[in-house]
C-alpha cells in the first residue's frame, strides 16, 4: 500500500513539474503514472550498474556526476514513454532536481508509524 501512495505521490510530482518547467512535457495523469512506474524502475535496475561504470568520474567530480545520471535516466524514460519528453539534458538536469526536492517534501508528509514493543 505504501508503495502505491509514493509512486502515486511520485506521479503528482512529474505532473506538477512538466506544468511548470517548459522543457518538460507530460500528456496527463495516466502519463505522468507512468512516468513515475518506469523512473523507479529504470533507477532500480540501471542507475547502479550507471554508478559503478562511471565510479572514477563520480569521485573526480566530488559526485556532481550523479546529476548527469540523473539526467540520462530521465533522457531514457523520455524515449521509452510517447506522453513524456525533455528538451534536452539541461531540462532533465533541472528536472531531477526539482524532483528530488519536491518527491522528498511530499514523502515527508507520509508519517512512518513504528510502534514501541
Amino acid at each position: 500500500m505504501k508503495l502505491i501512495i509514493k509512486l502515486l505521490l511520485n506521479a503528482i510530482a512529474v505532473f506538477v513539474l512538466a506544468n511548470i518547467l517548459s522543457g518538460v512535457e507530460v500528456d496527463g495523469y495516466v502519463s505522468a503514472i507512468i512516468v513515475a512506474v518506469v523512473l523507479s524502475v529504470l533507477n532500480l535496475l540501471v542507475k547502479p550498474l550507471l554508478v559503478i561504470l562511471t565510479l572514477p568520474v563520480t569521485i573526480v567530480a566530488l559526485g556532481l556526476f550523479l546529476l548527469v545520471i540523473n539526467a540520462l535516466i530521465i533522457l531514457l524514460a523520455d524515449q521509452l514513454i510517447s506522453g513524456f519528453a525533455v528538451n534536452n539534458i539541461w531540462w532533465a538536469i533541472l528536472f531531477s532536481i526539482l524532483l528530488s526536492i519536491l518527491q522528498s517534501l511530499l514523502h515527508s508528509f507520509i508519517k512512518t508509524d513504528k510502534k514501541k514493543a
